[in-house]
């Protein structure tokens, strides 16, 4: 009888994200298949590390202890680029690291993108930029593009922890929109003046309101629930109260909400204990991936945001 996922969070994890295989990723940059083969088979036995995805894949499955073992809410695929002789390592891994992970996709180099829908992946987390964008363009999927891991991160096991910034992560681009081509003013302005309107759903909309709705399959009340949601977002009054208002009219409880009002992040999200942190922005996660796991939300390919990013490289790169 085939799996019923509508009320199964399943995430996707590439096996770079999941482990630590720089190494191998650059001798697959110098030396192609044939060397990154040779490397994998030589060295089968040798364990792979924790990478930055590893803390809350492990705390996610944890989730399942809470509920029937025939009803899990938690899914794991680890999905590679691998071939299935080049990945025994990374199964040798999960096994070492008792995982209970029973789904992979071994791609064997083809692109990971068409394979998304077929495992009714939820959120997907990579190492490889251009997988990640693939997956943006063509796939319902909420997606991110993981940073490196932090030094000394000593998560809590008991309970996991997701932190969002707002708009272009949970919220559309509309109103983030508004704020780079004209001004906070405007921005706060058109804010002020919608607050009764609900925003439109960003990337990571439908991935939110799943874990909400886990929040309520779990036997726990949702204040004391071992699943924890945070809104960390460079907005602050009056712009807050449309992020309120939007959340209850979605019916997704969210247990801590920060409105950094242009604050660094990194501190509330060290302070949180963030399993990983969505943020549109590599500055805001620059320092905040040092403490942190991290994942930045891409743009669409024909994006005004993603137009006006690539201005601002190119910008950047005039100035040095």
């Amino acid at each position: 009888m085939p799996v019923d996922f509508s009320k199964i969070l399943v995430v996707g994890v590439s096996s770079r994200a999941l482990f630590n295989l720089e190494e191998e990723e650059q001798i697959f940059r110098e030396k192609n298949i044939r060397g990154f083969r040779d490397f994998q088979l030589a060295n089968e036995d040798k364990l792979l590390e924790k990478g930055t995805a590893f803390p809350l894949v492990e705390a996610l499955l944890k989730l399942n202890t809470h509920v029937d073992k025939k009803s899990p809410i938690v899914e794991v695929v680890v999905m590679s680029r691998n071939s299935p002789e080049t990945g025994v390592r990374v199964l040798k891994a999960i096994e070492h690291y008792d995982l209970p992970i029973t789904r992979w996709a071994f791609s064997g180099g083809e692109p990971l993108a068409p394979f998304i829908d077929a495992f009714d992946i939820d959120l997907f987390l990579s190492r490889d930029e251009s997988d990640v964008q693939k997956i943006v363009d063509t796939a319902n999927c909420a997606t991110a593009l993981i940073y490196d891991p932090p030094e000394n991160f000593e998560p809590e096991t008991d309970r996991v922890k997701f932190a969002f910034d707002a708009d272009a992560v949970v919220f559309s681009e509309e109103s983030e929109i508004i704020y780079k081509t004209k001004d906070i003013e405007a921005f706060h302005k058109h804010e002020k003046e919608n607050e009764d309107v609900p925003l439109n759903d960003g990337p990571f909309a439908v991935l939110l309101r799943k874990l909400s709705d886990i929040q309520d399959f779990l036997p726990i009340e949702k204040e004391l629930s071992p699943l924890r949601i945070a809104i960390v977002t460079a907005r602050n009054a009056p712009s807050h109260m449309r992020v309120i208002k939007t959340l209850r009219k979605w019916n997704v409880y969210v247990d801590e909400a920060y409105f950094m009002g242009g604050l660094p992040k990194e501190k509330v999200l060290e302070a949180f204990g963030a399993h990983i942190f969505f943020d549109d922005q590599h500055t805001h996660l620059s320092d905040s991936s040092k403490k942190i796991p991290c994942g930045r939300v891409l743009y669409k390919s024909n994006s005004i945001l993603k137009n006006y990013e690539k201005e601002i490289i190119v910008e950047q790169k005039k100035d040095k």
